[in-house]
């Protein structure tokens, strides 16, 4: 008012000049400025982080004023790390920046939220029940009951409950469901567990306490690529971003780095003002390519051909025209190039050759080599002298009894294992003692599987024939059979046998001199896989690709490594992603760049580096409590119980080498689902058909040992698996948990699969399932009609309102990033951040950590009477980094078939009986249980004491007093707690377990290791430490890169540098693939293969027309610059920045010819689904493709879809899921199964949509909308 009345008296009011009439002081009421100035005043500032999946693990400045956050800025105060690089800071984005919008926005999630149908049911039943477990049971047992709020998900009608509430239905469901089914129908996702320890861990740990089941989620994003295992043996470390700096050449393959690495772009930049040449790799004119001195756009999809081409000209010129003197001393010792390789005779299409088999072993040798233990896991080679030799390293050192005669052999040293001799190994049969190739050898017609010449739809081809025959250097030796019979057999090493599948021309000659040598002569030639080969595949220049191999390598000679792939998730997402890596890394292993400062590959899609991995573990997965926890490979699982594999489309018989024998692969994909899970390659969710506490009861029943019983009962079909009949209800999952996560709103491949087939409700899937006949599957029981609503209860946390919550039963609202303590790390730097409750959860919400302990207290109230100390079996796969995964040396072999005898934990899933104390589920949540102390920790092959450890925790966070089975033991009632268990265990932040860990191993290698870790042995991070600052943490061997000062963390340091083998068969790095799978399906060697024909257009072109012309494009979904992931497309201020909600963008040429401008409203859609977006139409773009940024929701700005009558669809509502066997092999050495490690992955970038100019918007919020009948979604 005062502000008010100045104005009206403005002319009256008394004035002063001042300074010679220049100035000018009136009497004017200024407080009304106090607002404006107050907004940059605040109480406190808290540092806390994004627990986003974005790899920037970023210090925050959370400002505070009245209990509220009102802003947040960077913080400048990181450790520095080395005084010849630049800083780490200022790390963040305009995303990061924008975050404390969501805290009190519209869309925050403020109460427990249900679905009315659902609660108005409940509590009905609940009032007459006699227990919570018996409504629940009311409810299930009346199937209209079940279907009402199962077709209501997805359209609204939430009704706000209490805690109290919705934690009782949560446990009585939790309950009746094991009561009923077993505990293995309860399952939960949650990603990516570095951006938020703790709050993955709450949830993880409940699950694990009750025995239901956590999903996988690196290999469902298709963030890691099965390569990585495929080659190391380890799933995608990778260096530091500020190793870039390091590097003298730098390409950037498939990663948009201004865009998506945001905070770390600055050290690329930098590099380039250092002198270091830079390479983009991208298809679209994308951010990446305007800071590069070279820009190649290859068609999409075609990468691997390039890199193809790369390697021939690296092998040619610096292994063959001029001898690499450093490239070659690293082959021999880091790779598998010298080891040999048996060759077996075999009629191919194209005549009588020979074909790669698996390694030769030290059990196929009749003399020396075949002494000492695990002989069938260790591989040989050609010594200088010429005699085979077994040299130190492969995997049949690794494990054994300890005193066995070969321990301590599991190094790279020049060493054989037999006698301990120094060795120098022939990379040729041609090679003489000085490494020249002056050795006359037998030369043999080799045949290789060649894939370029598939006409694939909208992709060239080069038409060679399918098998290419080359000419190949080889010997023959005397091996043994497994009966002692001796025979002659070809052997050949992995070098030569490479440089014939590249094609390369080294004058070849046989043992009579004559030149026979069928290489390509020029570089020019039309052969594969030369760079004018190449040129008629990817469009790539043929020059431009010579001129970028001939300078990476040579940098990489005269620096010793120093050159380095940045690759991203584009690469990942095709059908055939491993050729596209495997061609990337073979150029980095011949130039010997992995495991140089520098150099070597750097991975980057989400936040994967966990680095206190190994003190998390036990805390995540109940570990401390009952060993072993199930866990779940989710693409296979939501494939088959999502139904998608009713609509495979794709043939065994498209991805089959021509050379494999098609009578031993038929059937559909699902099938060699089902067939590594009954071998114990895979595991299996749900397990058994039978409850798996009913299994243990009917053991007792009839007197026998559950084990025995169990293995009795599957081999003579008494009980069977799930996954044979995963549409029969009784193998269907029950209850869903979903927290961190919108997996439903992002990364849901085949949404409308899963909105049909899953949940019940309304969805856009436009295609038929094929029918038994055409599906042909030989392992899995068809049903005629496919079920719609297998979960009976979806429970999701989050902050905000997401497209999962609005397709949700029950909706929690927990704690954002600034409300809660945690723990957050990050692989694009070497430092432990903090999250922190910069004040109070707002609304009813609360943290992850809370909301779990609340339903672990409620569970065990309410299971009372239903259930007490239970047993059951638990099946585990064959797991990588144990000694079983050296079960299956050779072949495969299945007990079902009775072509061997049913042996746990070798030729089928391990069986254990676990004891689940239910009534006890709350107090052992909220303690460190006894198997730390009794057990002790580890991981990744190597275990350790840990009495010290839990000793410390007790005196730190106190311990029980309360009577029962926790007693005594430490504490983890907050989420503080939970942060110290997992400091205090973690070899990356206390400094004695660092040296433990590193004694551990080298009890493994026989060398010393502890030295790494020794100048930091009395150090122990704690949460408050964090919290002041930012700490690096320790060396330790669960990562294969230093913390060091003197080199920035590289994958692979410690392989190269401490003789530390790579956990594969070899022990090295590997070039070949002696799988009897990756040979069937062409993959021994790597090769170029062209986007598979997933035929999803066919059944939809102009079905639905609407007047405008559709044209076909390859749809893209790249990460995106106003959003991470899901996260922050909701968010006004991003919004603000793009357009407003979906878009999707396309090159001017397809436009024009579609009668699109920019700005239309356009629709894609296929047999999957469809979606409705606005068009940017941009000349970035290539012809041919299209791109919709990952990911957009539907909940902004979506109108409804032409195609589907439902709102829009979001980018996966046109994709799929598309399984490969390759990536379901187990019990062989690194291909064996880990949680997150190896398995099937979910690639969509295959796919192809009609594109068209929407002819009517119809927004759907009309009563008379076309659409009513059906629902519109949210």
């Amino acid at each position: 008012m005062s502000h008010f009345l100045d104005r009206l008296t403005f002319f009256a009011q008394p004035k002063e000049e001042f300074a010679e009439g220049h100035g000018v002081t009136t009497g004017e009421d200024r407080t009304w400025e106090d607002a404006y100035r107050n907004r940059w005043q605040h109480d406190k500032i808290v540092r806390s982080t994004h627990g986003v999946n974005c790899t920037g693990s970023c210090s925050w400045k959370v400002y505070v004023k009245g209990g509220i956050v009102t802003w947040e800025t960077q913080q400048t105060d990181y450790p520095r790390t080395r005084d010849d690089l630049p800083n780490h800071e200022p790390r963040g984005c305009a995303r990061g920046a924008s975050y404390s919008w969501y805290l009190y926005s519209a869309n925050r999630v403020k109460h427990p939220m249900v679905r009315g149908e659902l609660l108005k049911h409940w509590r009905t039943a609940r009032a007459i029940a006699k227990t919570p477990v018996d409504a629940w049971a009311a409810l299930m047992s009346n199937p209209d009951t079940r279907r009402s709020w199962q077709k209501e998900r997805g359209l609204g009608g939430f009704v706000r409950s209490s805690w109290d509430e919705v934690n009782e239905i949560i446990a009585a469901s939790n309950v009746y469901t094991i009561k009923q089914y077993g505990p293995d129908r309860i399952i939960g996702f949650s990603p990516i567990p570095a951006m938020s320890m703790i709050s993955y861990a709450a949830g993880s740990r409940y699950l694990s306490l009750i025995g239901g089941v956590c999903m996988s989620f690196y290999d469902w994003y298709c963030d890691l690529p099965p390569s990585s295992p495929q080659i190391w043996g380890e799933q995608t470390d990778v260096a530091e971003s500020a190793d870039w700096y390091n590097s003298n050449f730098i390409i950037a393959w498939g990663s948009n780095v201004p865009q998506t690495r945001t905070p770390d772009a600055h050290f690329f930049t930098e590099a380039r003002y250092k002198g270091t040449k830079t390479v983009a790799v991208t298809p679209d004119y994308s951010e990446v390519a305007k800071l590069a001195d070279i820009w190649m756009h290859p068609k999409q999809g075609t990468d691997a051909a390039v890199a193809m081409a790369m390697g021939h000209v690296i092998l040619k010129e610096f292994y063959f025209d001029k001898r690499s003197a450093y490239f070659d001393d690293y082959a021999r010792r880091y790779t598998d190039l010298p080891m040999l390789v048996m060759l077996e005779e075999q009629d191919t299409p194209a005549g009588k050759a020979l074909v790669p088999g698996r390694y030769l072993r030290a059990s196929d040798m009749v003399g020396e080599q075949a002494q000492g233990t695990n002989n069938e896991w260790k591989t040989l080679a050609l010594n200088a002298d010429g005699s085979v030799v077994v040299p130190n390293g492969s995997i049949g050192f690794r494990w054994g009894a300890d005193g066995r005669s070969d321990q301590g052999k599991w190094n790279l040293e020049n060493k054989e294992g037999v006698n301990n001799t120094d060795v120098s190994l022939k990379l040729s049969v041609l090679e003489d003692a000085d490494k020249a190739e002056t050795v006359a050898a037998d030369v043999n017609k080799v045949a290789f599987p060649y894939f370029g010449g598939i006409e694939t739809p909208n992709f060239p081809s080069n038409k060679q024939g399918d098998i290419l025959l080359r000419n190949v250097p080889m010997k023959r030796i005397t091996v043994q059979d497994k009966n002692g019979q001796t025979r002659e057999a070809w052997v050949a090493t992995v070098f030569d046998l490479q440089v014939a599948s590249y094609g390369v021309f080294r004058g070849l000659k046989n043992a009579q001199g004559q030149l026979v040598d069928d290489g390509a002569k020029s570089y020019d030639d039309n052969v594969p896989y030369t760079p004018a080969w190449q040129e008629q595949i990817t469009g790539a220049p043929r020059e431009q690709v010579l001129t970028v191999a001939r300078q990476f390598a040579d940098n990489a000679d005269k620096t010793h490594g120093r050159s380095m792939v940045i690759i991203g998730a584009a690469m990942n997402h095709w059908y055939h992603c491993d050729m596209n890596y495997r061609g990337i890394i073979n150029m980095l292993m011949m130039c010997g760049c992995v495991g140089q400062s520098g150099g070597g590959w750097a991975h980057y899609v989400g936040q994967e580096k966990l680095r206190p991995q190994t003190g998390w573990a036990p805390l995540a997965f109940a570990a401390d409590w009952v060993r072993p926890s199930r866990q779940q490979n989710s693409t296979s699982f939501f494939y088959a119980h999502t139904d998608q594999w009713r609509y495979e489309k794709l043939g065994v018989n498209e991805v089959l080498s021509p050379l494999a024998d098609k009578n031993k692969f038929g059937g559909s994909m699902i099938d060699y689902n089902v067939r590594s899970e009954r071998m114990g390659w895979l595991p299996s969710a749900p397990q058994l058909e039978t409850n798996p506490l009913k299994v243990i009861k009917d053991a007792q029943a009839k007197g026998m040992d559950p084990k025995d019983y169990a293995v009795n009962a599957l081999k003579d079909g008494s009980l069977k698996l799930s996954c044979e009949d995963p549409d029969n209800p009784v193998n269907w999952p029950r209850n869903m948990f979903v927290w961190r996560s919108n997996i439903l709103g992002s990364s849901g491949k085949g949404h409308e699969y899963f909105l049909k087939h899953l949940l019940g409700t309304t969805n856009g899937v436009q295609g038929k399932d094929l029918g038994s006949q055409d599906a042909k599957p030989q392992e899995v029981k068809w049903h005629d009609k496919a079920p719609e609503g297998k979960l009976d209860l979806l429970v999701t946390l989050d902050f905000r309102m997401s497209t999962t919550c609005l397709y949700s039963d029950i909706v929690l609202p927990t704690a954002t990033w600034y409300e809660k303590n945690d723990l957050n790390t990050s692989d694009m730097h070497p430092f432990i951040h903090p999250l922190s409750a910069a004040v109070d959860p707002a609304w009813e919400a609360r943290s992850d950590w809370e909301i779990y302990k609340g339903f672990a207290q409620k569970f065990s109230e309410v299971c009372v009477g239903h259930l007490g100390v239970e047993k059951e079996v638990v099946l585990t796969p064959i797991m990588h980094d144990t000694a079983g995964e050296i079960a299956q040396p050779f072949g495969v072999e299945e007990w079902k078939k009775g072509e061997i005898d049913l042996i746990p934990g070798k030729t089928a899933p391990q069986i254990t009986v676990v004891e689940r104390d239910y009534p006890n589920t709350f107090k052992r949540f909220t303690s460190l249980g006894p198997l730390l102390n009794k057990l002790g920790n580890g991981g990744k092959g190597i275990g350790w004491n840990t009495q010290d450890e839990v000793h410390a925790l007790g005196q730190l966070n106190g311990t029980v007093r309360e009577e029962g089975v926790s007693q005594g033991m430490p504490r983890i009632v907050s989420d503080i707690d939970a942060t110290e268990v997992v400091l205090m265990l973690a070899p990356e932040t206390n400094g004695h377990v660092a040296v433990k860990a590193w004694e551990a191993l080298g009890k493994q290698t026989g060398r010393d290791h502890t030295h790494l870790a020794l100048h930091r042995e009395d150090e122990k991070i704690r949460f408050r430490d964090i919290q002041a600052q930012p700490r690096k943490i320790i060396s330790s061997p669960t990562w294969s890169g230093l913390e060091s000062e003197k080199v920035s963390y590289n994958a692979g340091y410690t392989n190269v540098h401490e003789y530390i083998p790579w956990r594969t068969l070899t022990g090295r790095q590997q070039f070949y693939m002696d799988h009897p799978w990756m040979i069937a399906f062409g993959e021994g060697f790597v090769s170029y293969r062209p986007p598979v024909d997933l035929k999803t257009l066919g059944d939809m072109k102009g079905v639905k027309p609407n007047g405008n012309k559709e044209i076909a494009l390859n749809f893209i979904t790249p990460h995106q610059k106003w959003g991470i992931h899901s996260t922050y497309t909701d968010n006004l201020l991003m919004l603000t920045l793009n357009r407003g909600g979906p878009v999707i963008w396309l090159s001017e040429d397809d436009a024009k010819s579609a009668g699109i401008v920019d700005n239309d409203w356009v629709e894609l859609f296929n047999t999957n689904g469809a979606i409705a977006a606005r068009a940017v139409v941009s000349q970035r773009v290539n012809p041919g493709m299209t791109l919709m940024y990952h990911a957009q929701e539907k909940i902004i700005n979506t109108p409804g879809s032409e195609i589907t009558g439902t709102r829009g669809g979001i980018h996966n509502s046109v994709t799929r899921i598309v399984l490969k066997p390759t990536h379901m092999i187990g019990g062989y050495a690194q291909f064996s199964y880990g949680f997150n490690y190896y398995g099937t992955i979910g690639t969509n970038r295959d796919e192809f949509v009609l594109v068209r100019k929407m002819n009517k918007v119809d927004w759907l919020d009309g009563e008379g909308s076309a659409t009513s009948a059906q629902g519109a979604h949210a």
